[in-house]
């Protein structure tokens, strides 16, 4: 079924199509790098090759899909169209060479000029990536709450992003006065809170009702889940900074745990209000995806009584914690959500090849095939990845990596089919 509550003008498939590729290309970088970085897993997350990873998915992967996808998207919440196709090429070109300068950097531990550049190129990425997406939301016709998260979120995306470079800055110059892993805590949870849950709730809540075929929606229950997020990070960085107690982390905690629960709570009314029984696979992986927002929160709170009880980080923890926030949540719903929102990007550029009775639908550019090798080698691997952080076991990491990396290949694969339809 073609989603015929979306305007047919949109924004051109060759804008977006780009961070598409990028972020499968960068899935597929970090994934290999995982591979042949097990053995950094057993030690501490500051290493150098799992900052690397770390920023190839929040970046390469995350940040550069959730862009291209709002450049089409935000046109659609706003009821406009995007104000500039220039500053949308100019926020792609700018991150596309940056996010390599900073990786390399971080994979080799030099922090010289072209760490500094990297992160000088992604901060104006996003600098023209907030202008771009704030003038569209502004010159359109709707203002409502998920043009609010989405907003917001970008907002936080800058402060993290030029938080990050002082942090870079600060490996030769004191900017802060201690060392960079101390505020290291701050940099992730402003990213992770701010950026990516801020905007995956915001958007996710526009996305999973329209692809259900679900007239759902509560925009109370948003506005309050949008404080509670909001009010957690500003509360979480307070603490950080005046409180001289961990107890009061747990405050923070409990307003993160209480957005999720209502978000999921919102995702699952839609879902009971369907129009359409039969739900396809990518709309099963991103509702899975939804389930799985619990499980850092959980690891979380485990981290924080560790540090309170022992004294001491539990490194395994936290190092789960990272890799279930960027190859948890974050992979499923992009995995779900790209071949939900590329095909119709691309059908729209090409519906006007074909006569009605032959125009295929969105969902037919996809090849169920290797989108279900995806899921399986998906699932398969982040289990076994997961599992081996925890319980040390010689195989299960290599194993597990070795998985996500098939799955990243299946996913490179379809997007190329789709995208050369």
């Amino acid at each position: 079924m073609i989603m015929t509550d979306i305007p047919v003008k949109t924004t051109h498939a060759r804008v977006i199509i780009p961070f598409y590729v990028y972020a499968g290309i960068s899935f597929l970088a970090a994934s290999i790098t995982l591979l042949f970085s097990t053995e950094a897993f057993h030690k501490h997350y500051f290493h150098p090759h799992l900052l690397a990873i770390t920023h190839l998915m929040a970046i390469g992967w995350g940040t550069m899909i959730i862009m291209g996808a709002s450049y089409q998207l935000v046109p659609v919440v706003a009821e406009g169209k995007l104000y500039s196709d220039k500053l949308a090429y100019a926020s792609f070109v700018l991150a596309a060479v940056g996010l390599p300068l900073l990786v390399i950097s971080f994979f080799e531990f030099d922090m010289g000029s072209p760490a500094k550049w990297g992160g000088r190129l992604l901060a104006l990425s996003v600098i023209c990536y907030l202008f771009n997406i704030g003038k569209t939301i502004v010159r359109g016709k709707s203002e409502n709450v998920h043009a609010t998260f989405i907003f917001t979120a970008v907002v936080w995306l800058l402060i993290t992003f030029l938080f990050g470079l002082a942090l870079v800055y600060n490996f030769t110059y004191p900017i802060f006065p201690h060392d960079s892993i101390h505020y290291l805590p701050l940099h992730a949870h402003a990213g992770v809170v701010g950026w990516f849950l801020l905007l995956v709730m915001g958007v996710g809540s526009r996305l999973i009702p329209m692809f259900l075929i679900s007239k759902y929606t509560n925009a109370r229950l948003l506005w309050i889940i949008y404080y509670c997020l909001n009010g957690a990070l500003i509360s979480y960085i307070f603490i950080f900074y005046f409180a001289e107690t961990k107890v009061l982390i747990f405050g923070p905690g409990v307003l993160l745990l209480l957005s999720i629960v209502l978000f999921v709570v919102y995702c699952l009314r839609a879902y009971h209000a369907r129009l359409r029984k039969q739900v396809d696979a990518q709309m099963n992986v991103s509702m899975l995806s939804v389930w799985m927002m619990g499980i850092p929160v959980i690891l979380l709170f485990a981290i924080i009584v560790s540090v309170i009880v022992t004294k001491q980080e539990n490194i395994s923890l936290v190092l789960a914690y990272g890799f279930m926030i960027f190859f948890g949540w974050i992979t499923a719903i992009i995995l779900g959500m790209t071949f939900k929102t590329l095909p119709f990007i691309v059908w729209n550029q090409i519906r006007h090849r074909y006569t009605p009775e032959k125009l295929p639908s969105p969902k037919d550019l996809v090849h169920s095939f290797l989108f279900r090798m995806m899921s399986v080698c998906y699932l398969a691997g982040f289990i076994l990845f997961a599992v081996g952080i925890l319980w040390p076991y010689s195989l299960l990491l290599p194993g597990g990596a070795c998985l996500l990396v098939f799955a990243a290949v299946f996913y490179n694969l379809n997007v190329l089919k789709i995208v050369t339809h």
